[in-house]
């Protein structure tokens, strides 16, 4: 593996330390407001996972950071994404992984959509027996979609509709990711996390910088902190290191990696020469959030049910060690000391502090700065 060379970034070098963002930015309802505003509906947002909707019918709810949404696997076994939302009195509809069959039922007054959002039943609106009514076009009272983009196993949304095309979007991820064999990936597992008692990006940018490696992971990886080097380049940001003797086993992480987060939510680890990590990472509010971890193999290979339990039970223990550091991070912004940020190593967090312009760059759109 040769480094590559950080003057790629589009940003430009850090040289001295910066102060990370405000502590309100990680605890304050309005700037969590603001987020959801910008963050999280202008931009390009990983919601799921296509192999848990296998089958014609499936659908799977997801909240993002406040908005409702529906992954649905259609007659033409594409995956379509809707507000979750009933257009007669706004229920959410779905509130359970299931298939629906053919019909997707409101539980309140049976109203029922097909599997492309068409509203094909408004029982008895107009009176008994009378399905139809003056004024009443049933045709303009589909489910609202939402723009949306599978790419591979990754389910990503643009909520307001607005933003530039993914592949423009994901250009500087999707061009790191060269040589994968895509048609080779597969899925060998999924963790769950559940809640995690801080803010999302305290996740995002304990992924994206490496300092804390060496510190944090003394037991479950081998990766010296001077073999590490920073990403940022567009919307991607993270972290590699390159070895020159790879030493990974299911027990220890010691192997070229990469780090990539691709803003804001998205996060996938490759770990040469065959494995993939990717993360879901769902915002619930300024101080949780949820996590599912998704394992791939990048080569075709089969493992067996022993090699598989024992990465997982390996990446439970990083993520464990990882969430115990991001909960007392969020524990941190409720002290007076924490009002200015911090301060940011200019060589190993160069990654975060690119992160966080990012989202300065955003909520300054709702006004809040």
């Amino acid at each position: 593996m040769s480094a590559t060379p950080s003057n790629l970034s589009s940003f430009p070098k850090e040289t001295t330390p910066r102060h990370g963002l405000p502590a309100k930015a990680y605890t304050d309802d309005d700037f969590w407001t603001a987020e959801r505003q910008t963050v999280f509906a202008k931009n390009w947002v990983c919601i799921g996972f296509a192999h848990d909707l296998k089958e014609i019918g499936d659908t799977v709810p997801v909240t993002i950071a406040g908005h409702p949404l529906l992954m649905v696997r259609n007659a033409r076994n594409e995956i379509g994404v809707f507000h979750n939302i009933c257009r007669h009195r706004c229920l959410t509809l779905v509130d359970a992984p299931g298939n629906v069959g053919k019909l997707i039922r409101c539980p309140y007054h049976a109203w029922a959509y097909d599997l492309d959002g068409q509203l094909r039943a408004a029982p008895h609106f107009g009176g008994v027996d009378q399905h139809e009514t003056e004024g009443f076009d049933r045709k303009a009272n589909g489910l609202v979609s939402v723009r949306s983009h599978v790419w591979h196993d990754w389910i990503f949304v643009n909520i307001d509709g607005n933003g530039e095309p993914f592949q423009d979007y994901a250009a500087s991820l999707i061009a790191r990711l060269e040589g994968v064999d895509w048609d080779q990936v597969s899925c060998i597992g999924q963790l769950d996390f559940g809640q995690i008692d801080c803010n999302w990006k305290f996740i995002m940018e304990n992924f994206i910088e490496p300092y804390h490696v060496q510190f944090v992971h003394s037991s479950t990886t081998d990766q010296p902190l001077q073999d590490h080097y920073t990403i940022i380049e567009g919307n991607c940001m993270g972290s590699a290191v390159d070895l020159n003797e790879e030493i990974g086993t299911s027990g220890s992480l010691g192997v070229s990696s990469r780090y990539l987060a691709l803003y804001p939510n998205f996060i996938l680890g490759r770990y040469f020469p065959d494995q993939i990590g990717v993360y879901l990472n769902l915002p619930t509010g300024p101080g949780t959030m949820l996590q599912k971890r998704a394992l791939y193999t990048t080569q075709g290979q089969e493992l067996s049910l022993d090699d598989v339990e024992g990465l997982k039970k390996l990446w439970w223990d990083v993520h464990k060690e990882d969430h115990e550091m991001t909960e007392r991070l969020q524990l941190g912004r409720a002290s007076s000391v924490a009002g200015d940020g911090g301060v940011l190593s200019p060589v190993w967090e160069d990654s975060v502090r690119a992160f966080q312009d990012l989202v300065v760059r955003d909520v300054a759109k709702a006004g809040i700065t």
